[in-house]
């Protein structure tokens, strides 16, 4: 698999990463991760907030047997987890406090079972901390040698500039994909402007470009029946477009998913790459992602899939109004 660089900081990865949300769910962990190191993926991409530290425990046990320079590890602090994550009765919360993040470094540090984390994103941004002050404390733990590059979340453009005049910033981290394109009209050009790598997460539309998402199906506990993209009317319109998607795919002689990841691949630069992290529970899917790095998409389609999936032919909000009010600072 080809490699792409994470900022102007030296460090290269696989131009598709492993998204660790699910990991500790997987019915084998260590399985999921070795079907990405052996496809050539050796970015894994987890959280503190993710099980509540339990995805970098299992991702540091299963990675704990392969030489630390096979692989690079990208995870986040700054979500505190709430009532959904099985802590508390309230909602999630954000913690920027200078003090608070060498702290939680030192336990992420403890529970991946590595010296330095390659990559540290704060995970969402308080705007009641100034982004100066939290960024500073992250640059403080790159001069302590615990973290080599520092990255973002879910961040505005301005927040950005003021993130990277403190400290380089080697990744921006947010949701995009040919259903949520928003990013092309605020970050991604600073991304491209700055030299930062754009990691999108939910690369799939939350498995539902895959084409094999019935809606219908979902859990009532599962978090995508919350969304209004997967609600009412909306789930019509979107299937509509995911249909031509998979018509697509089949004459090119790839599944829709891969040719949603290819698509992102190809919106990137040498410069600024974009790194799509998609996150699955099982080996047979890593092994599908990690084929779409090898599918090339001509100008002329890629054109195509800007066309079928203008933002206005996408139904409904990303997010409920409570949730999208906390992203986005």
């Amino acid at each position: 698999m080809h490699k792409a660089l994470l900022g102007r900081g030296g460090v290269t990865v696989s131009a598709l990463g492993l998204g660790c949300a699910a990991l500790a769910m997987a019915s084998d962990p260590g399985a999921v991760v070795n079907a990405a190191l052996d496809a050539g993926m050796d970015f894994f991409d987890t959280s503190d907030l993710y099980g509540v530290g339990e995805s970098e425990t299992v991702l540091g046990r299963a990675l704990s047997r392969i030489a630390r320079n096979r692989f690079t590890i990208a995870t986040k602090f700054g979500s505190m987890p709430g009532k959904a994550d099985g802590v508390g009765d309230g909602p999630r919360t954000v913690n920027n406090d200078p003090r608070y993040i060498p702290r939680a470094c030192d336990a992420s540090l403890r529970r991946l079972g590595v010296e330095v984390i390659d990559l540290y994103y704060m995970h969402r941004r308080d705007p009641a901390v100034p982004i100066e002050e939290s960024v500073g404390a992250m640059a403080r733990l790159v001069e302590a040698g615990k973290v080599r590059l520092l990255g973002l979340s879910e961040v505005s453009e301005a927040t950005l500039r003021a993130a990277h005049a403190v400290h380089p910033i080697s990744a921006l981290q947010s949701e995009y994909s040919l259903w949520m394109r928003e990013r092309e009209d605020d970050v991604l050009p600073i991304c491209s402007e700055l030299g930062i790598t754009f990691v999108p997460f939910s690369p799939l539309g939350r498995a539902f470009l895959t084409g094999t998402l019935v809606v219908e199906n979902l859990s009532p506990g599962d978090f995508r029946a919350s969304l209004p993209r997967f609600q009412g009317e909306a789930v019509g319109q979107n299937q509509r477009l995911v249909d031509a998607l998979r018509d697509f795919a089949k004459a090119r002689g790839a599944k829709p998913g891969q040719i949603a990841l290819a698509w992102l691949i190809a919106k990137g630069t040498a410069d600024a790459p974009v790194v799509p992290i998609p996150g699955t529970r099982r080996p047979e899917f890593v092994r599908e992602n990690a084929a779409s790095a090898d599918v090339r998409l001509s100008p002329a389609q890629i054109a195509e899939l800007d066309a079928l999936f203008v933002p206005e032919a996408v139904s409904g909000a990303r997010y409920p109004d409570d949730e999208a009010a906390r992203v986005g600072t």
